[in-house]
């Protein structure tokens, strides 16, 4: 089943043969390995084992591919998981940041920069309501050599103020994103915010944010000296992950109990759902299933086998970008594979046509997870099989 496509790589949920256990396959053609980063990554991926880090289970390649099977981490993005709450408080934002400083606290101690934190990389482990939260994708990550690095890298808005002076930087730019992460959990935008790039880059660099009224009126003095730290200008002064892990907003009580999600969640809607949502609009027509070859350890992923309220919980995109006369095909069975598949290491995988977000607009109103899921049975005779 198609999960996720990305700049470089198509994510798929496949099954074991030999244990019926789920995984996440990354795909990836080898004629991109030079952008996509996947020998770093790879090589970092066999070195972490970390209960909040998305691991590496496998690796393959054929003639035209390499394929990375991944733990599966099936509870959706972090920002849709505060959606979906109804409740929220810093509490819960206290508990996320928790997690994430525990796994990147490891990932420094084994000498290893994220270098690209952000929301759209915390990941829930599973659907449950207390799910661990997960890190992923390690892309952009690099084994610390000499405790200094140079290149320039992230994602805009949550990169450290040294990347863009194009100074030479450590693992305490990771500790700057998780300052801005938590920003942004307890208000629901940005520090940062510019439509023009150069703008953008410039109030990061003199660390220009500030605790606005009345979005910050109701949040604790120690969540604001918790992110002061973390977004200190001058790394040697910025918290580590050790010293983060030790203030009383992460393991004290200082963390508020009073309900911030009408607030939050007014802002995330705002200032990011609403972004996806055009990203997902425009890129939806894009997206087509990749032809898979690969020695045959995964089968057929068997969607009626699997439990709707535990794998689809939370609300799915569907594109209607299939045609009528592709949907005949389908259903008359003489929609054939690409010519160049490998019969012999051909697997048996179900393509559903699933867009990764979790909402989007119709008529002004998020879709619920019940309609959502009804469209979700209507769209069962359009899965594509192949033996």
């Amino acid at each position: 089943m198609f999960l996720h496509r990305g700049s470089f790589s198509e994510v798929f949920m496949v099954r074991e043969k030999k244990t019926g256990k789920m995984y996440a396959l990354k795909c990836l053609k080898k004629k991109h390995l030079a952008h996509s980063n996947l020998e770093n990554e790879i090589n970092v991926l066999r070195r972490i084992k970390h209960d909040n880090v998305v691991g590496l289970e496998d690796f393959y390649e054929s003639r035209t591919h390499y394929y990375l099977v991944m733990q599966l981490v099936s509870g959706g993005e972090l920002f849709d998981r505060i959606l979906d709450k109804g409740v929220y408080t810093e509490k819960d934002a206290s508990k996320v940041i928790k997690q994430v400083l525990q796994a990147v606290s490891y990932l420094h101690e084994n000498s290893i920069v994220h270098r690209d934190l952000k929301p759209e990389n915390l990941l829930y482990y599973n659907t449950d309501e207390n799910a661990k939260i997960m890190v992923s994708d390690f892309g952009l990550s690099k084994t610390l050599e000499h405790g200094v690095m140079s290149t320039a890298c992230g994602t805009p808005g949550y990169v450290a103020p040294e990347v863009l002076a194009q100074k030479p930087y450590s693992k305490a730019v990771d500790c700057w994103s998780i300052g801005v992460i938590t920003y942004i959990l307890l208000c629901g935008y940005p520090p940062f915010f510019e439509e023009n790039e150069k703008r953008l880059f410039s109030k990061i660099m003199r660390a220009e944010y500030a605790f606005h009224s009345p979005f910050w009126d109701d949040i604790s003095e120690s969540a604001k000296e918790f992110i002061k730290n973390m977004m200190e200008k001058n790394p040697t002064k910025r918290f580590t992950t050790e010293q983060a892990l030790r203030h009383p907003w992460i393991v004290g009580d200082t963390a508020r109990d009073q309900d911030i999600y009408q607030s939050v969640c007014e802002q995330l809607e705002r200032n990011f759902a609403t972004s996806k949502w055009k990203v997902m609009a425009n890129q939806g027509s894009r997206v087509r299933p990749n032809w898979l070859q690969m020695r045959p350890n995964f089968s057929v992923v068997d969607i009626n086998s699997l439990d709707p309220e535990s794998t689809f919980k939370h609300n799915c995109v569907l594109p209607e970008t299939i045609s009528t006369t592709t949907k005949q095909q389908m259903r008359a069975g003489t929609r054939t594979p690409h010519k160049d598949v490998n019969t012999d290491r051909r697997i048996r995988i179900s393509f559903v046509f699933l867009g990764f977000l979790t909402r989007r607009p119709v008529d002004g109103h998020a879709v619920g997870a019940c309609s959502i899921l009804k469209k979700f049975k209507l769209y069962m005779q359009n899965i594509v099989e192949y033996f």
